[in-house]
């Protein structure tokens, strides 16, 4: 029984209309990332609608942290499911993305044409260059609940701090093997509290909190996939991102920058630091960004085909997983193997905006990059706003003639 006296799991039935309608809303208005999704998702589901309980939405959002790909994004498609089984959540879900995805596709090709006007490339490098304080502050963010989960004793916290400097450097150094170092901090916590027999305090994330989730092994595994053209190549990438990867948000930042900037030169530095502004300032997932990722490959085609593979797992796994995310979460070498990689995640978030302010080309960019970290790590304030502030700064610079002008 809930706290507001319904039955937890009782019959709903909830029109499909309703759910397009709602989710849809959702998607147009969801500015800032996993945070203000969960927020409008509680909101509409449990304070608004009562749809469902503070309980199970709260055990939906733990589900949906333990699995790879974007969580958001994952809750918005559990909770339609809850409400409609696989139609609500195959309505619900695209009308989540869909919004996002128009947008970040139609200022994909406004800021990667191949003569964009000059405000569009000031405005491109203005919000470029906030990037790298977008990473800092998605790591700090993450600091407090992954501190939580590793406990307060000594030795706990120094694993904490030697698993967030391997990420950090990891991020910086080791390219597509980052990966390899967060799977070795999960499997290190796992020898570390079968060893002592500490299941310390564990459990899964709060709400909207990710500081525990790592990447699969293969994430960036090399494939032969010469044969299948730059559209096979494009839908590996996704795949990483949507079906291999945990932490969501930043944490695919450094994997993705290597594959399209890197190893197949699909953007250069300067469009990858645009594209994940566009991910930022857009409505919708931050994984967003793949899609202008695949559209510097190959077009609108390469953008579509980005997000409808980097996508379709998250529908996958609560399709046909569903039922099982509570024995997921009640396993202790899970948790525990989260608890490790949780900091080498966190670490290497804040790593991955060292290269990213490495891309910056131009001397005024570090003053907008100094203010960003200004208003979001100190002061705390939105990523949006920030990122239109650091946009419309890069419009001003090129007006007194700064370059790219």
């Amino acid at each position: 029984m809930g706290p507001d006296g319904r039955t937890a799991g009782a019959e709903r039935v909830v029109g499909l209309g309703t759910i397009a309608r709602e989710w849809g809303r959702i998607g147009i208005t969801g500015f800032g990332g996993p945070p203000a999704h969960i927020l409008l998702l509680r909101k509409l589901c449990v304070e608004r609608r009562r749809w469902l309980t503070a309980e199970e939405f709260e055990d939906g959002i733990a589900a949906t942290n333990l699995l790879p790909g974007p969580a958001s994004t994952q809750l918005a498609v559990l909770t339609a499911w809850r409400l409609r089984g696989v139609p609500g959540a195959l309505v619900g879900g695209v009308c989540f993305i869909g919004p996002g995805l128009v947008l970040i596709l139609a200022l994909a090709a406004l800021f990667l044409a191949g003569d964009p006007p000059l405000w569009v490339l000031g405005a491109a490098a203005g919000a470029g260059a906030a990037v790298p304080a977008v990473a800092v502050q998605a790591a700090t963010a993450l600091v407090p609940a992954s501190l939580g989960r590793i406990g307060r004793a000594r030795g706990a916290r120094a694993r904490w701090a030697g698993y967030a400097l391997a990420g950090a450097v990891a991020a910086v150094l080791t390219g597509p093997w980052l990966v390899l170092v967060l799977i070795a901090a999960g499997l290190a916590e796992i020898a570390v509290r079968d060893g002592k027999g500490d299941q310390g305090p564990g459990g899964p994330g709060g709400p909207g909190g990710s500081g525990g989730r790592a990447v699969l092994p293969l994430a960036t595994g090399p494939l032969a996939l010469g044969g299948l053209g730059v559209l096979g190549t494009v839908a590996w990438v996704a795949f990483k991102v949507g079906a291999l990867s945990y932490g969501g948000g930043f944490v695919i930042i450094p994997l993705m920058r290597d594959d399209a900037v890197n190893r197949y030169h699909w953007m250069t530095d300067g469009q990858f630091l645009n594209a994940v502004a566009l991910g930022q300032v857009t409505p919708g997932p931050v994984v967003h960004t793949v899609a202008a990722v695949g559209y510097a490959a190959a077009g609108l085609g390469g953008g579509l085909l980005a997000a409808a593979v980097a996508f379709a797992p998250s529908f996958l796994f609560v399709l046909l997983g569903g039922r099982h995310f509570d024995r997921l979460r009640a396993d202790r070498r899970v948790r525990d193997f989260l608890t490790g990689a949780g900091p080498a995640v966190t670490g290497a978030i804040a790593g991955s905006a060292l290269p990213l302010a490495a891309s910056l080309g131009y001397g005024w960019q570090w003053g907008v990059l100094a203010g960003a970290l200004l208003w979001l790590v100190l002061a705390r304030r939105g990523v949006v706003l920030a990122l239109l502030a650091a946009g419309a700064a890069g419009v001003l610079a090129v007006a007194a003639g700064l370059p790219p002008a």
